[in-house]
């Protein structure tokens, strides 16, 4: 997907908006950070906005914003594509990168690689789409669930409601984090979401493609679709000799298994993208874990 923003931010005319956590997420073969270092045009955006007022502030120019994230970000991806619809700005584009959570914790659990007594469902993405999405882990698999927040309390709380789960033989879906999280979510982002996105087939590091867990926009909408208005070959997908992120990201090794954790890769230099990210699990390791655990 990153190989998608890098080869579109190398177009004549083409400015690409972006968060600015993705800037150095590594490619294949390169970051949007060595791109705007090439010469592209990449602009750090902290919102939606910034992205159409960079618009209408350059008509000559196409603004690319990629759409990379989960549930929580796509409702304001979607409205910000009502907005130019509404505004008339034939400049902005969205290159739709987003992800689904339930169908990837779906193809996880049925690959049968993990062993899991409970799961940890994430807050921000509940906030959006609610807790009953989370339902069929429980009733399908029998695994606990409890959606938390993100203070070290919510963390302390959220396991011992799991613990609770388990030391009882039951398996449901509560809420820890119900200052932020009701059962059906919030329709209003839903509804929004659903309006202009529709599922596709995504593609997941250490998974390959998954059916449905990932958001295209829908046919009325196609204008802004920046996969069908531009021409661009991203090239072959490469994994980087000797990285673990797929497998980390699976939950069937650690950091540590990694030999290029902590001597090639690094969160000033990092190989994978587990590594770049505050939240990654390798830099999580890097930073808080033992060094010879």
């Amino acid at each position: 997907d990153l190989d998608k923003a890098i080869a579109i931010a190398s177009l004549p005319d083409v400015i690409v908006a972006s968060f600015g956590d993705m800037v150095r997420v590594p490619g294949s073969h390169s970051s949007l950070q060595d791109a705007k270092a090439a010469g592209a045009d990449v602009r750090i955006v902290y919102s939606t906005l910034d992205a159409l007022t960079l618009a209408k502030e350059n008509p000559d120019k196409s603004v690319i914003f990629l759409g990379i994230g989960f549930e929580t970000t796509a409702p304001t991806i979607a409205a910000s594509i009502l907005q130019a619809e509404q505004d008339n700005i034939k400049n902005y584009y969205v290159l739709s990168l987003h992800k689904l959570c339930p169908p990837i914790i779906k193809a996880l659990l049925d690959s049968g690689e993990v062993n899991l007594q409970g799961l940890i469902c994430p807050g921000h993405v509940s906030a959006v789409i609610g807790s009953r999405p989370w339902e069929f882990i429980a009733r399908d698999y029998g695994i606990p669930c409890v959606v938390s927040g993100f203070e070290p309390l919510d963390i302390l709380q959220c396991i011992d409601m799991l613990a609770q789960q388990v030391a009882d033989g039951e398996a449901r879906v509560e809420i820890a984090y119900r200052r932020g999280v009701s059962p059906e979510g919030n329709q209003t982002a839903i509804d929004i979401m659903e309006k202009v996105f529709e599922p596709a087939p995504a593609r997941w590091r250490g998974f390959g493609e998954v059916d449905g867990s990932g958001l295209k926009l829908r046919s009325e909408f196609a204008r802004f679709d920046a996969e069908l208005s531009f021409d661009f070959d991203p090239g072959p997908t490469v994994t980087p000799k000797g990285c673990l992120c797929g497998e980390v990201l699976r939950g069937i090794k650690s950091p540590q298994d990694c030999s290029l954790f902590r001597r090639v890769c690094t969160p000033t230099k990092s190989v994978g993208p587990c590594m770049v990210s505050a939240e990654g699990t390798c830099a999580a390791y890097y930073h808080y874990g033992e060094e010879d655990a």
